[in-house]
């Protein structure tokens, strides 16, 4: 999470803050409480969303506390409090583009489902599980080409699965992994 999203969030507080030290002290600190939510066992489905929603509530407890104090604010710094007060949430945080990303999950789960089992097996071991080929082939006791390919296999169906959501689908056959065939007697 923290690699997906710092640099687009450190833009958006750099932009609002004006000041590029307190916009990486607010990031920081929006990662803290977004990670403490999670240590916490509290599930956070659109992490995206949290993440600008506490960086935007920083932003704004940062504006007050320097008011507060009785700091002089810039003239700019007054006009980027003004400006936060009217940004508009992230696209992520729309009932529409939530929605769709729930589908594209449900639809992507649905592919990974219709595997075959020990291509599933094994992309599932290596992608979610953060397996190494050699250590899923060792686990599956099969050889680590083999995984590859059902990693591969399973990486394309993916990608169709994603192709077709975004509407750009191609007609495309569906690769199979060969199989060997079975020694004569």
């Amino acid at each position: 999470m923290l690699e997906r999203y710092y640099q687009e969030l450190l833009n958006f507080c750099s932009r609002t803050v004006r000041s590029r030290d307190a916009a990486v002290d607010v990031v920081q600190e929006t990662y803290a409480r977004v990670l403490a939510l999670q240590h916490a066992g509290q599930s956070v489905p659109e992490p995206r969303a949290l993440l600008y929603r506490t960086a935007r509530n920083l932003q704004i407890d940062l504006h007050r506390r320097s008011e507060v104090r009785g700091e002089t604010l810039h003239a700019d710094a007054e006009a980027s409090a003004a400006e936060l007060d009217q940004l508009a949430a992230p696209q992520a945080g729309e009932p529409d583009v939530a929605a769709a990303s729930t589908q594209g999950v449900h639809a992507l789960l649905a592919t990974i489902d219709a595997l075959p089992l020990r291509c599933r097996e094994a992309f599932i071991l290596h992608k979610f599980d953060g397996m190494s080929h050699a250590e899923v082939a060792e686990q599956m006791g099969i050889s680590r080409k083999m995984v590859e390919q059902h990693v591969k296999l399973a990486m394309e169906a993916c990608r169709r699965c994603r192709a077709q959501l975004d509407g750009t689908a191609e007609a495309t056959a569906e690769p199979t992994l060969r199989r060997r065939k079975p020694a004569r007697k």
